[in-house]
């Protein structure tokens, strides 16, 4: 087998891991994190250094491409171009879960993620560094494109056309038909019945413009956050708790 490397030691970098495993296709070396030890071992693999080690560990290791195991869209975004500086030519390859599905006439970029239960229904595509996640769903015809994501358990109807950098939350539903812009954010358990454009926070059922939102604005929810909350944000922590 040949073999890899994946980018981001997190508990997202532990389920890509797995995914890879599971497929049996590649060979993981290890990670490469460059905000953990060097030599700790997550998963029972080695952290083998940051990117600028990269052109070494390729030599070392004869690695033939990797994964970028970054949840968060944008910050996906800024590490696959941190590697590209420092090898122009690395090669990003999907990995697809043995219990994923994907349908007919499907077109795939690279660097994309597809979870266990993930499904993709016939002739949708799927441009770079997307994550369909597990028990997600995309229906027919539906576009995702690059730096993309479903949370768990999303479920779309066809067609839909999910903008660059854009974020579905845990457990929406998507009716038929529906475009969402760049940048935007639908949050958990909402219900979405409308279009959406570029950089906006909406959730709710049915789902409606929340507030608008900056480029790389962080949207992961970590219970770290709590401590800082003020009782006069309480709108904004609302929003923060919904995504």
């Amino acid at each position: 087998m040949q073999n890899v490397i994946i980018f981001g030691a997190s508990g997202h970098g532990s389920v890509v891991l797995d995914c890879l495993e599971k497929e049996g296709k590649y060979n993981v070396i290890g990670f490469v994190d460059s905000f953990k030890e060097k030599g700790s071992r997550i998963s029972g693999y080695q952290v083998l250094g940051s990117e600028v080690d990269l052109p070494y560990l390729i030599s070392r290791f004869n690695i033939v491409g990797g994964l970028v195991a970054i949840g968060d869209n944008w910050t996906r975004k800024l590490i696959v171009d941190r590697i590209s500086k420092v090898v122009p030519e690395f090669n990003f390859i999907n990995t697809i879960h043995p219990k994923a599905i994907l349908g007919k006439d499907i077109l795939l970029g690279c660097g994309n993620v597809f979870m266990p239960g993930a499904i993709v229904n016939a002739n949708s595509i799927i441009h770079d560094f997307c994550i369909i996640n597990t028990n997600s769903s995309l229906g027919h015809d539906g576009i995702m494109d690059s730096y993309s994501s479903l949370a768990p358990s999303v479920c779309t109807g066809g067609s839909l056309k999910l903008g660059r950098f854009s974020a579905i939350s845990l457990g929406v539903n998507i009716i038929n038909g529906i475009e969402i812009g760049q940048h935007s954010v639908i949050g958990a358990g909402s219900l979405v019945v409308d279009h959406f454009g570029d950089n906006i926070v909406a959730y709710g059922s049915p789902a409606r413009i929340i507030r608008k939102r900056a480029i790389g604005e962080p949207y992961l929810y970590t219970p770290k956050k709590q401590q800082f909350f003020k009782l006069d944000r309480f709108d904004e922590i609302q929003s923060d708790l919904s995504i």
